[in-house]
């Protein structure tokens, strides 16, 4: 690649991703960048050649990366930006902090985050794709985020400007996440702690948490999440429609549609990202072809097929 702007984090050029996503699939970056702090990142961006994509990347929870791998530069915040604060009502947290932590540290000060429990992934991930369950979402609590833009300009966005809506929102073109923002309502930090532990608990015995997947695969065609309610319908659950069409077990290579949860696309030991995907592609056409249903990705999948110059 051109010559790209110093930086005190890490650039690796060609550097292969699978070993940094939960399904363990994919293909190199051109480089991968991991900026030391968002001081660090914006500079970066500020003397990069505008023409140069670049990708934001979290922990790779929610996320195939196609087996060509990916054009540009993949941005990966890390330690410098996973502090977390909580002042008052507000919790602020770094885009590379952990969902499961800023639950935990928010109920310990007696503020209700809990829903982001049993989330997998980053808050950067969860503010994109307003992650949510239990019939809460980061829209209901976010105030703002801080933003590094593509020419590396640092800015603050109100929530109301992301219009957040399901599994969606609107971030700028090649920004960059790096904090959070959240006024969650007051909770008992005993009462909290046991509500994350039942929460833990349930998923645990309902989802393939031990295998190789990136959560839930496509997005509920009724346009919500759990809610968590005992009265909770499962008519038009993405693993419901899936299960109707005949295709939880279904196999693709070395691809599963989990047997315990039939929304988990699943890794079953040596599937490549061809695999997933088309798997994922398989299963989409027969549930429209029995029910008449669209099932949106939940996953993001980026980069390039093998041997194919796809578009990320």
């Amino acid at each position: 690649m051109r010559d790209l702007p110093a930086v005190r984090g890490t650039l690796t050029e060609n550097r292969h991703l699978a070993d940094l996503t939960w399904l363990r699939v994919g293909g190199p970056a051109d480089v991968l960048f991991q900026p030391a702090d968002p001081d660090d990142l914006s500079g970066f961006l500020a003397g990069l050649d505008p023409s140069i994509p670049v990708f934001p990347m979290g922990v790779g929870s929610n996320l195939i990366v196609r087996d060509g791998g990916i054009n540009g530069v993949v941005i990966r915040p890390g330690r410098g930006f996973n502090g977390i604060e909580i002042s008052g009502q507000t919790v602020t947290a770094g885009a590379a902090a952990l969902d499961a932590h800023v639950a935990r540290k928010a109920a310990e000060a007696g503020l209700d985050l809990t829903f982001l429990r049993t989330i997998p992934g980053t808050i950067g991930g969860a503010v994109r794709m307003n992650a949510g369950c239990y019939g809460v979402y980061v829209a209901d609590v976010l105030t703002s985020v801080t933003l590094v833009l593509r020419d590396g300009t640092m800015t603050e966005v109100t929530a109301e400007k992301l219009h957040l809506s399901y599994r969606n929102g609107v971030i700028p073109d090649g920004a960059v996440i790096i904090s959070a923002t959240f006024a969650p309502p007051n909770g008992a930090p005993d009462v909290l702690a046991r509500r994350m532990q039942e929460q833990l608990t349930k998923r645990d015995e309902t989802q393939p948490t031990k295998d190789r997947t990136a959560g839930s695969t496509f997005r509920n065609p009724a346009g919500f999440s759990s809610t968590g309610r005992a009265d909770d319908v499962h008519d038009l659950k993405a693993w419901k429609v899936i299960d109707n069409a005949g295709m939880r077990g279904a196999t693709l290579g070395g691809a599963i549609m989990n047997t315990k949860h039939s929304n988990f696309l699943t890794n079953a030991g040596d599937a490549t990202a061809a695999d997933l995907e088309d798997l994922g592609e398989e299963v989409r056409k027969k549930v429209y072809d029995t029910q008449g249903i669209t099932l949106e990705w939940e996953i993001m999948r980026v980069g390039r097929r093998q041997g194919k110059d796809t578009a990320q």
